[in-house]
């Protein structure tokens, strides 16, 4: 079994890929901001790291097989952070950098998927072994991104947007497997099983919470919400994934199923 370390692991993917990772065998090293907590047995070894300034970086690196980083900040800061990474990494001889990214980095042109499309390039120029997965937008995103905008009695909802929601417990298998694995370059992306618009997943989320909302369709201006349109964060002929949408508000709020 391989040493692996997940930088934020912590987070809403890196906490199920520690996860899937111990449960495989492997000797699991846990990378955030703040200390790994919780009772799961074998643990993970935590290291309590900000790639900001990458203070004890170095430490949490030495003897590692691969890193899987899926720490991310949609606020900024992701370059710098990648950048830090990147040369520890070399320092350490690491042998494989995996790096978790986004359908349509390099089709809608939103700042945050702009620096993810960088990080892959800095990744992918840097020398190391690397790996690259995009996935689609993750059920929990979906679900957070609803419930933020259901505080409000009207709910604008963005008119011809179409989401394809993938399990993040089946992104975390998927990262396990090439972390595991030599270095595969850009692999094939990872889509959910279904492309639903917006406007359902919106009013299935309602539902499934027992909330009632004015529900107010919005025409986005500009060259992001045109592509997003278009079906630039969409992967259909790589829907893979296997759990719906509906099939995961079951779980988290007693929802049911979602049509297209």
């Amino acid at each position: 079994m391989a040493t692996i370390l997940v930088t934020g692991g912590t987070g809403t993917l890196g906490r199920p890929l520690v996860h899937r990772l111990l449960d495989d065998g492997h000797d699991v090293r846990s990378l955030s901001r703040h200390p790994h907590t919780g009772r799961e047995r074998p643990r993970p070894h935590s290291y309590a790291v900000d790639l900001r300034d990458g203070t004890g970086l170095p430490e949490a690196l030495a003897g590692v097989d691969a890193i899987v980083h899926c720490a991310s900040s949609p606020t900024g800061g992701d370059m710098e952070a990648a950048g830090r990474l990147v040369q520890a990494a070399k320092a350490a001889r690491v042998p494989h950098l995996v790096y978790i990214s986004i359908v349509g980095v390099d089709r809608v042109p939103l700042r945050y998927y702009r620096t993810k499309l960088a990080v892959e390039r800095l990744i992918e120029d840097s020398g190391l072994g690397w790996t690259v997965l995009r996935t689609t937008q993750f059920h929990d995103l979906v679900l957070q991104l609803i419930k933020a905008g259901a505080r409000s009695p009207v709910l604008p909802v963005p008119s011809g947007v179409r989401v394809q929601p993938v399990e993040v417990r089946e992104v975390a298998a998927r990262l396990a497997e090439l972390a595991s694995g030599p270095p595969a370059g850009r692999v094939p992306d990872l889509g959910g099983p279904e492309v639903v618009s917006a406007r359902n997943l919106v009013r299935a989320t309602l539902e499934a919470g027992g909330r009632r909302r004015l529900l107010v369709p919005v025409w986005l201006p500009g060259k992001s919400a045109a592509a997003l349109r278009r079906g630039g964060n969409l992967a259909p002929e790589r829907a893979e994934g296997r759990r719906s949408y509906g099939e995961f508000l079951g779980e988290r709020v007693g929802g049911g199923a979602v049509k297209g």
